[in-house]
């Protein structure tokens, strides 16, 4: 498929070609080119031909609309957890990113001026039903005083759409000794008054299981660390080598599954035998923190995708997970995560490394494969260095 409107007899302000162009939502794939004007894509296909004042050729990469990182922590400040985005994620390709809790109501404010508004990468939050974020040591629900209802409506009604959802992890690294069905009725009272998807880290005890949590959880909620090994009776999609069948009933139900590597949460086993099962990930994201900085091989969104390639997932459904998929889930899609004229104008380019450092979960176990790693990023008709 090309989406080429005529552009005879224009010059544009860049044209990227590359050895494979792929976007999920117009379905190109194969060899092609894309032109900017300004902030905008205004064609992209196999037959873009036009004048460009800058021209970049990458004969064998992959290009890609910009990468979507649905759960990380971008935060120049005021997290325990932040990252800048700009040095630690747009370089490697991610032009968009949702911060999974960073803040809450009482410094949403600060969140919004220091790490929103003066970053060049698209930023979104999933608020932290503490209002209080991440800016502690601790967990961030320890304290029942700190889960403001009031306060995190108002915070979402002030950020708009600069407030995707409310995040909300009943984890007990993230509640200590506070009631897990507590904390997550709190969070559903925000989510059910203003209208928004909570981006869920589900309980590993015995005190909450993961049936009942799935059956609290309404369609477009996000359950994210979802192919984690914590304990294979409690917690893991994956029981006795089958998807279990709660967990077939939630995708069912609109209920969408996120990644949520880290360090402590991606599987190989765990998600192989889904992948096996066609039990896919909705959204592929890293939870890229503090403790990601300087790490080798660098923790990122190209790695990590790469991960699920090594396990069998289809390129195409890889891909389609880190762009269109996410730009969905955030309301965006016709807006990024896609190719087609008139859309933002930002690209990630990636090329194969074969030789790259090996693929690794959570618990040191690796797959064998190569690895694609960025090469070039554009966000919003602009390059990146």
């Amino acid at each position: 498929m090309n989406a080429t409107p005529s552009l005879q007899g224009s010059t544009v302000d860049l044209l990227i070609r590359a050895g494979r162009v792929f976007c999920a939502a117009t379905g190109l794939d194969g060899p092609g080119a894309v032109a900017i004007q300004g902030d905008r894509i205004v064609a992209a296909g196999s037959h873009v031909t036009v004048e460009a004042r800058q021209t970049l050729d990458f004969p064998d990469a992959l290009l890609l609309p910009g990468l979507i990182d649905l759960h990380a922590h971008p935060a120049v400040e005021g997290s325990k957890f932040g990252i800048a985005p700009d040095l630690h994620l747009l370089p490697r390709g991610v032009t968009t990113v949702l911060s999974q809790g960073d803040a809450g109501a009482y410094n949403w404010p600060h969140y919004r001026t220091t790490t929103i508004d003066a970053s060049a990468t698209r930023v979104r939050l999933a608020i932290n039903l503490s209002a209080r974020g991440e800016s502690m040591p601790g967990p961030c629900l320890a304290d029942v005083n700190d889960m403001d209802v009031e306060a995190c409506v108002t915070a979402i009604a002030d950020g708009g759409d600069l407030i995707w959802g409310i995040a909300v992890n009943i984890s007990t690294p993230a509640c200590g000794d506070t009631d897990p069905r507590l904390i997550l009725a709190r969070a559903l009272e925000v989510a059910e008054r203003t209208q928004r998807p909570l981006l869920f880290g589900s309980r590993r005890m015995p005190d909450f299981t993961l049936a009942e949590q799935l059956a609290l959880l309404r369609p477009g909620d996000v359950l994210t660390y979802c192919f984690n090994d914590f304990n294979n009776e409690l917690d893991a999609l994956v029981r006795d080598g089958v998807v279990r069948e709660e967990v077939w009933d939630a995708r069912a139900r609109g209920i969408l599954f996120d990644v949520g590597h880290g360090m402590q949460s991606f599987s190989f086993p765990i998600a192989e035998t889904a992948i096996a099962q066609g039990f896919f990930p909705d959204t592929i994201s890293t939870d890229q923190y503090a403790r990601h900085v300087g790490s080798i091989p660098q923790h990122d969104l190209a790695r990590t995708l790469s991960k699920f390639l090594a396990i069998g997932l289809p390129e195409e459904e890889a891909w389609a997970r880190v762009t269109y998929r996410p730009a969905q889930v955030l309301g965006l899609a016709d807006e990024i995560g896609t190719l087609a004229p008139g859309s933002c104008a930002d690209l990630a380019v990636l090329h194969w490394n074969s030789t790259a450092l090996p693929l690794r979960d959570v618990n040191g176990v690796e797959r064998p494969g190569g690895c694609w790693e960025p090469v070039r990023t554009v966000r919003a008709g602009r390059l990146i260095d």
